[in-house]
């Protein structure tokens, strides 16, 4: 474990927390000898990064609010550990976790931090983050018990290639989580039990759970669109079929409408199977 944490980066993206971010580094330097402690003050207007810096973190400062996904590449890119781990300033994430996370890095690519239910914020995120959890698991066909735990430890390498598809927002952990895992990468979710937040969620459950589910959609599309084309197409096609059956049997003839309905079907399956082989081109084109 210590020769893993000497080469690692920790990252903490941070946007206003000067309340807690100062304790969080110091909580951090005493769990392991990290290479670099950085934090990322994402416009900060209350003294965070002085805050940081003062705990004897590296400060990196935006000159604006990018993002919490923009925060999280500014570290990538500055990083100079073959290892990252990413933690929340705000708290939640508890500082003894963060060797049980590095240490299995030498085992998978990417150690998520999977919260157990009742650690999470109120009972709306648990039944949103849930149903996300669930369609995330269909779209990959692999068990995500917490798609947007941004608490994680991975090979930075590997980060870095999936970076152009992190999007400036709270997203970032569910594209890097979908995309190593459809990328044929080891992922662990190992659990863990959060705290509860200092100050107040920057996350608003109806704005960013709809674009927590177009991201879904959006990386599926690129590692794997069978799994969205298919059941578009299958389900278009039983409804034209017994469309067509129904005024068959009713009306002695085939109707417009169900004609239409299977010619779309069939034409949603065709682009399913260009866009799988376009998605093929690119994972083969990235490994080689």
């Amino acid at each position: 474990m210590a020769e893993l944490a000497e080469r690692t980066s920790v990252i903490v993206p941070a946007f206003n927390e000067a309340h807690s971010v100062a304790t969080l580094v110091d909580s951090l330097r005493r769990q392991a000898r990290w290479l670099e402690i950085i934090v990322v003050d994402d416009g900060s207007t209350d003294g965070t990064g002085d805050a940081a810096a003062g705990a004897g973190a590296r400060v990196l400062r935006h000159p604006y609010n990018k993002g919490n996904g923009a925060a999280v590449k500014t570290g990538l890119r500055s990083a100079a550990g073959t290892y990252i781990l990413i933690v929340d300033a705000d708290g939640q994430h508890q500082p003894h976790d963060t060797v049980r996370l590095v240490s299995q890095l030498d085992r998978y690519e990417l150690v998520v931090g999977a919260r157990s239910a009742d650690s999470q914020a109120s009972w709306s995120r648990r039944i949103g983050n849930h149903w996300l959890n669930r369609t995330a698991s269909y779209l990959t066909g692999h068990p995500i018990p917490d798609l947007t735990s941004g608490f994680r430890a991975a090979h930075r390498e590997c980060m870095l290639e999936f970076i152009h598809l992190f999007p400036n927002g709270f997203s970032t952990p569910t594209t890097s989580t979908m995309s190593f895992i459809r990328a044929g990468y080891s992922v662990r979710f190992e659990p863990i039990v959060a705290a509860q937040r200092l100050g107040t969620s920057k996350i608003r459950l109806g704005s960013d759970g709809a674009r927590f589910v177009l991201i879904l959609l959006k990386v599926m599309t690129i590692f794997s669109p069978l799994r969205l084309f298919v059941p578009v197409s299958g389900a278009l096609f039983a409804l034209g079929a017994a469309y067509a059956a129904w005024t068959i049997a009713t009306q002695s003839h085939v109707t417009n409408s169900s004609v239409l309905l299977i010619l779309s079907s069939i034409v949603i399956l065709l682009i399913g199977l260009v866009s799988e082989q376009i998605a093929s081109l690119r994972s083969d084109g990235r490994r080689s």
